[in-house]
């Protein structure tokens, strides 16, 4: 396969900052192969513009949601490394480069870099993703300003789907995204996956992207946060043992308590109802997908990745939601 990039962004209408992240991709500094826009159905135009643009459009016909776009789009590309980048993000001109160099050693098998609000480009909107044993995520850095602490290299697990660069070989070995969880937290169940079958990444601050945030629905619109809840429900259910179950139970109840009680500060907490009603519903077609993971390294995959929240929130500021948890969980002890 060709070592040359293929871009891929899966869109759902807002055809302005489309063509505001194609004029980034064609300011690269390091070469492209093809843009592929997997149009989810958009009504704006979106798509015509891309085209007119020299993008490479692959019609849905519907809006599938992020995951089978983002599949469809890793099916079709025909590089050996794939950018996926959500399609209301602005890159620094050399993103890619920077990514390109930190995903240059043979064992590094995907690269994301920082991610600065468009809105307020001092502040990071997020970093790399941590998850918690409790089964929910946290974007590290959300909110904060950016200084040092998100400034130095390190290696990861978790990439976030906003923008971030893989080996295309990655997919063949560990599987393309789950399009049960349709979108959100689809890149988390991802990375917890390479994380478990230790395939590592890498964070390179140097590669900046501005990222709107959604654009699409707004901030804690209800069909959001009826996924996430949802979503972290079949994260549980499809890598949780009955032993890690057990285990992790406090952890489990007390993170997924304190998010319906964000939802509730935000006015949404009937859609963090209604996800979780949805999840167990789905609980069996979950339990059928079950990783067969061996518990001890899901366990201390998990413990690490907490660490490093605990690590984040105590040099930055502690969230109440993070507070909290760590004063009911013991901070990461088992």
């Amino acid at each position: 396969m060709p070592e040359g990039v293929s871009i891929i962004v899966p869109v759902w209408n807002g055809r302005a900052l489309v063509e505001l992240l194609i004029a980034s991709l064609k300011a690269q500094t390091h070469p492209i192969a093809e843009i592929l826009i997997v149009d989810n159905g958009s009504e704006d135009g979106a798509p015509e513009a891309a085209e007119r643009l020299g993008a490479r459009v692959i019609p849905m016909g519907t809006n599938a949601g992020f995951s089978r776009a983002v599949n469809r789009g890793i099916q079709e590309a025909k590089t050996g490394w794939l950018a996926v980048v959500n399609s209301d993000v602005e890159l620094a001109p050399d993103w890619l480069a920077h990514l390109m160099r930190a995903a240059e050693p043979p064992d590094i098998w995907f690269a994301a870099g920082k991610i600065l609000s468009a809105a307020r480009r001092e502040r990071i909107d997020g970093t790399w993703d941590a998850l918690c044993r409790g089964g929910c995520a946290c974007r590290l850095g959300h909110g904060r300003p950016d200084g040092p602490e998100f400034s130095a290299a390190c290696t990861i697990w978790f990439a976030p789907g906003t923008a971030s660069l893989f080996r295309a070989e990655l997919f063949r070995r560990v599987g393309l995204f789950d399009e049960g969880f349709e979108s959100y937290l689809e890149d988390v169940e991802f990375g917890l996956r390479c994380a478990c079958l230790h395939y590592p990444g890498r964070y390179a601050p140097d590669a900046v992207a501005y990222h709107v945030g959604s654009a699409a629905l707004g901030a804690w619109h209800p069909g959001i946060v009826r996924r996430i809840a949802r979503n972290q429900v079949l994260l549980v259910a499809k890598y949780y043992r009955a032993g890690i179950l057990c285990r992790f139970a406090w952890p489990i109840v007390v993170s997924q308590a304190l998010w319906g009680l964000v939802a509730l500060r935000h006015g949404a907490f009937f859609s963090f109802v209604r996800g979780k009603l949805e999840g167990f519903a789905r609980l069996g077609t979950a339990r059928q997908n079950f990783h067969r993971i061996e518990s001890h390294r899901l366990a201390e995959i998990l413990r690490e990745s907490e660490r490093e929240i605990w690590r984040v929130q105590r040099r930055t500021g502690l969230d109440w939601y993070w507070r909290v948890y760590f004063l009911l969980t013991a901070g990461g002890a088992d």
